[in-house]
This record gives C-alpha cells, structure tokens and sequence, in this order.
C-alpha cells in the first residue's frame, strides 16, 4: 500500500483539541516541514507531548509563540521562553515529566501497558498528586501511558510502505511516537519504493504509518 501523500492531505488531518505527539530532540529530529503544515492550518487549543518545546525563535517553538498550545507535557522547556512565560502567566498547562518516565509512558501507551513503575519523584510534591505501589518492599509512582490522536516524526528514509529507518541522535523519541498515536505522520529525508529497504534494518514497521510527507510538496 503507498502511504505517500500530499501537503493537502496532511494539512487536512489537523484539527483543534487535538493531541499530538511531536518527535525531535531539541529541534533534532524534529519533523520542521509538518510543524509549517500544522502551522498553516490554524489548529488551536492542543496537547503537545514532546521532549520539549524547541526554541521560541524556530519551528516547533511556534507553536507557543502563535498560542496553538494548551497543555504542554514535556521534559524540558527551558530553551523557550515563551513557555515559560505562558506557563507562568497561567496561560499554558504545562506538565514537567523526568526524560526517562515520559519514553516510557509513551513506550506503555504504544504496547498497551497500565502503566510504568519508577521511583523516580518518590519522597517529592510530585508523589503527592499520584499512586504509590509497593513492590518487595520499595515503593514506585505509578506513570500511566500516554497516547495523542496524531503523532508527527521524523525519518531518515522511508519506503512507500511506510517502513522506516532513522539517523544517529535524531532517532531520539520519533520510534516510540510512532507507535502510541491513532494516527502517525512522517517526513522523510528520502523516499524509496517499497521493498528497498532491507527488513532486517527496518526500525519502525510499515504497520504504524499511516502517511508520508511526499518529497517536495512542502516547497
């Protein structure tokens, strides 16, 4: 099945109240090209799951800066000032997740999972708000899985089937994105027929993709 798509196509799959989970690392690996289409399409009052929310002055950073956001749920928001002040201001939820807990919600929301065990917040305000199992004698918070309605990713290459390989850092959260959303979207550097790309390299399987940015539409 080609999952290659349009800018149209892509730009109609936004709308307002969404969740959305957004790959990248610090603008590394994020997917710039369907931020501008998600731009363009005025969505407003979303949930942005993410590591972070870029930089005020770059791609995914304008989501703040244009109030597209409601909540964001992140690990690092600190190369932004806009969230911060937005945050600060009351105008924008944000929710402030240690790295390693929030891969892993979103690793469980992916695999159907009730949830992660971390003791991490433990003996912290943040073990106020939440549930505490005991397990031989060691007490975790309970981190519930994280699933969004769309996830945007980044991919080094894609086939037309929609199997995916990534690059160095910028694999970084687009992996498991790809697998706890409804509905999955991929820029890719590189667009090959199906069948190009050997299986046995093939990170994310054509099963999770729904659509694939086509190469020079965003132009």
């Amino acid at each position: 099945m080609d999952k290659i798509v349009d800018k149209e196509k892509v730009k109609g799959l936004f709308a307002d109240d969404q969740r959305l989970m957004i790959g990248g690392f610090i603008e590394c690996g994020s997917p710039h090209k369907l931020i501008d289409l998600l731009l363009e399409s005025g969505g407003r009052n979303l949930t942005l799951i993410g590591n972070d929310t870029g930089f005020d002055d770059q791609k995914a950073g304008q989501l703040v800066v244009e109030k597209r956001l409601s909540r964001v749920i992140a690990s690092h928001i600190g190369t932004n000032k806009e969230t911060g002040r937005q945050m600060n201001s009351g105008d924008l939820e944000v929710e402030l997740v240690p790295q390693g807990t929030l891969v892993e919600q979103i690793r469980a929301g992916g695999a159907g999972l009730g949830g992660v065990l971390t003791p991490t917040g433990i003996g912290t305000p943040v073990a106020d708000d939440s549930r505490i199992i005991e397990v031989e004698g060691r007490e975790y918070l309970l981190a519930k899985p994280l699933r969004a309605d769309l996830a945007l990713i980044k991919a080094w290459k894609a086939d037309s089937a929609g199997n995916l390989l990534y690059r160095h850092a910028a694999r970084n959260f687009n992996p498991v994105m790809a697998m706890a959303c409804d509905r999955v979207v991929v820029e890719a550097e590189e667009i090959v027929p199906a069948g190009e790309i050997d299986p046995n390299q093939v990170v994310t399987p054509g099963i999770f993709v729904d659509y694939i940015l086509q190469n020079g539409e965003e132009e």
